[in-house]
């Protein structure tokens, strides 16, 4: 009956114009029939409205939404069969309406999703018939209402069912593939969803999602000035912290992208970016996958991009021009105190943000914004990641990096963080890899040499250690420790440049370490100093230390560091210029160098002739070494076998100077160096020091063997040989 007459009464009822009867008849196919509690029923009234929207054709439109509402009703259904009819029946309204049923998009949208997730097969089919007719009139339509549809495709977008996943995945490629569509505009409100779908089990959707993600990317790439960077840039720090290695590599791949593409409008979000960005640098929090390489690969990327974004004008910024500009980062409190707002409820990105205290609050537009960099957020995440023992190696050289790179680009702002990082840079020394520590060590002589650090008001908060003006490298006088004189033979040399505060502070801080780790001492205390000398000047190190070991009140361990020192300045190639300096003691510069480094040096016995040997003062050598008897041979005060072994090792250092070795030709001249170094070979005891230091003195030649003619007569001899 609903098949033959009730066409025929709608066409007339159209014919006629006849509103009221139409409406009559889709109510009573709708509540009598589609809405029974008799599935005879339902599947009639299924049928029937599917027949009374073909006999309207094209005036269908005009009652759509009293034709599709019953329908989708069905699509909740228990029974299967008539899930399937109401697939049937709707299928065949849209078909007739076309581009009318968009305005009744969402409900349809909202519709298939549940039925995509359907266990029937048959119902499954017949969504999927469904879907793509609704997909060929939003292709083919110009009137599609995307601004109404975002909020519903944001809430669907986080459901877990995999076919669900998969016609949400399937939409949006259709919707970005439309040009008159602009999708990219609504991004950030999809792509936390987009990477989340990215993680599913099912190879088939993970693909199609990231032929969606690469789709946008594109266009991204297209139009760079229409792309609401600042609003995603949030989303891309969760995701490339995730423990799926396909979701960390693409969203580092963004990363990578938006940091060139947008540039300094990613500053106010640095150190979430670092954070993101630096456990990857090494591949700490990667698995052994084979794209572990290639996130290493973009990471590195990423944070070589992220450092050339901090410009030196960041650390000329004053505080009235930073309160106009977009804000940083908020703190942790601000974030957590600040309600999230959001047209759907919370999302999971929302939680996630929350629980890693970053802001979800963007910029609406990222033109026209003056940024800033978030420069104490940075320190913040540079200074935990120092902190971390379980980072990497690679890691910690990329945080040691970072902050050399800010004291360089920004030291007046970097100062006022010094106080904080001085302790960890410290004890960064104390690491294993030698990469790290040479690193460290640039940092904290960068520290110790920057102008900035002598601003005023950026000093170490150690008062003892602040010297005010122009720093002499010397330890401020107690009452009565020292004269008039005594000071002035502590003066730095004034050829030399001048150190900030806390070059002072590194230098008491450094021997403080050796001290209590005399390991360190041991196994790279040579190195640090090495590499400290060039990094600084070499003389200022060496006066500041001597100076500081003056008063050192644990006496052996001043001796030890008196013979490391000593041992690094006869032998170091780094310390060529400053031996040179010591050898004539023809300036007074070098004069007061010797006498800082004397008094010191006499800590240890052995350091001190070493000292002399140096400087060319051989009689005070040998006077010394006749002490040395006295003390030593005379009243067997020796200090055991870590003194022996250093006494031992003396005759190999001094034979290591080129001069002294020549100087031993002239024994006219230098009598005492001859007397000295026999003096010292009678103190050793029999070992490979004394063979080879006898060794040497049997090669001195015989002062009268030395006499020739022409050293007799020097002059008359050039005029016969001319002649």
């Amino acid at each position: 009956v609903l098949s033959s007459s009730l066409p025929r009464l709608v066409r007339e009822f159209v014919a006629q114009n006849n509103v009221s009867q139409i409406k009559h008849v889709i109510q009573i196919l709708s509540q009598e029939f589609a809405l029974s509690q008799h599935p005879h029923s339902r599947k009639g009234g299924l049928i029937g409205l599917a027949a009374c929207s073909i006999a309207l054709g094209k005036d269908s439109g005009l009652y759509l939404k009293e034709l599709i509402e019953p329908v989708l009703t069905c699509f909740n259904d228990a029974d299967s069969r008539l899930r399937y009819y109401a697939c049937e029946a709707l299928y065949n309204i849209v078909k007739v309406a076309r581009g009318s049923v968009l305005p009744h998009f969402n409900v349809l949208f909202d519709g298939l999703s549940k039925l995509a997730a359907d266990p029937d097969p048959n119902v499954k089919s017949g969504s999927e018939l469904l879907d793509r007719l609704l997909k060929d009139i939003v292709t083919e339509s110009n009137q599609f209402d995307l601004v109404g549809f975002i909020p519903l495709l944001r809430e669907r977008i986080y459901s877990n069912n995999q076919y669900a996943r998969q016609f949400i995945i399937s939409w949006i490629l259709v919707l970005e593939s439309v040009p008159d569509i602009n999708l990219l505009d609504y991004l950030p409100e999809i792509l936390d969803g987009l990477f989340q779908i990215l993680g599913d089990n099912s190879k088939e959707i993970r693909k199609m999602c990231e032929v969606a993600l690469g789709e946008f990317l594109k266009e991204i790439k297209k139009n760079p000035s229409s792309v609401k960077f600042a609003e995603m840039a949030n989303i891309l720090v969760i995701h490339c912290q995730a423990a799926d290695d396909l979701i960390q590599l693409t969203a580092m791949c963004w990363m990578r992208e938006f940091i060139q593409l947008a540039g300094r409008v990613m500053l106010p979000y640095s150190s979430g970016l670092i954070t993101a960005v630096l456990p990857s640098v090494c591949g700490t929090a990667c698995s052994l996958h084979c794209l572990h390489s290639d996130i290493k690969e973009v990471a590195n990327v990423c944070n070589q991009s992220l450092m050339k974004l901090v410009i030196p004008e960041d650390d000329e910024m004053d505080e009235a021009k930073q309160s106009m500009t977009l804000p940083a980062e908020p703190t942790s409190e601000e974030s957590i105190s600040k309600p999230e707002t959001a047209s759907s409820g919370e999302s999971p990105l929302v939680s996630a943000s929350r629980a890693l205290n970053q802001p979800l609050s963007f910029p609406c537009s990222s033109e026209r914004i003056q940024v800033t960099l978030n420069l104490d957020g940075i320190v913040q995440v540079l200074d935990c990641h120092l902190h971390d023992t379980s980072i990497g190696m690679m890691t910690r050289i990329a945080v040691l990096k970072w902050l050399y790179h800010l004291y360089i680009k920004t030291p007046r702002k970097m100062f006022r963080h010094t106080d904080s990082l001085f302790p960890i840079l410290l004890r960064t020394l104390s690491d294993e890899s030698d990469e790290v520590i040479l690193k460290d060590l640039e940092v904290l002589a960068e520290i110790a040499s920057s102008p900035a650090g002598q601003t005023e008001g950026h000093g170490p908060s150690d008062g003892s250690d602040v010297r005010p003006g122009p720093v002499e490298l010397h330890v401020p006088a107690r009452a009565g420790q020292l004269s008039s004189s005594g000071m002035k033979a502590l003066e730095c040399s004034p050829s030399t440049p001048t150190m900030n505060s806390y070059f002072y502070k590194f230098m008491i801080n450094l021997l403080k370490r050796f001290s209590s780790e005399r390991k360190l001492l041991e196994t790279r205390g040579a190195f640090i100093i090495r590499q400290l000398c060039l990094l600084l000047n070499a003389e200022n190190i060496f006066h500041s230390m001597a100076d500081i070991l003056l008063r050192e009140e644990d006496l052996k361990f001043a001796s030890t560091m008196v013979h490391t020192l000593n041992t690094i300045l006869l032998t170091s190639s780094e310390l060529f210029q400053l031996r040179n300096q010591l050898k004539d003691l023809k300036t007074p510069e070098s004069r007061n160098l010797f006498c800082c480094l004397y008094r010191s040096w006499c800590h240890n016995p052995v350091t001190t002739v070493s000292l002399c040997f140096l400087t060319q003062n051989y009689k005070h050598a040998y006077d010394l070494i006749q002490k040395l008897t006295i003390r030593w041979v005379g009243r067997n005060l020796l200090l055991g076998l870590e003194a022996k072994m250093r006494f031992t090792r003396l005759p190999i250092l001094f034979l290591s100077l080129p001069d002294l070795r020549l100087q031993l030709l002239d024994v006219k001249n230098n009598p005492y160096l001859i007397k000295a170094l026999y003096g010292l070979l009678m103190l050793l005891p029999q070992s490979s020091a004394f063979q080879l230091l006898s060794h040497r003195l049997q090669c001195v030649p015989n002062p009268e063997l030395m006499q020739t003619a022409d050293s007799t007569k020097p002059s008359a001899g050039f005029k016969r040989t001319t002649a």
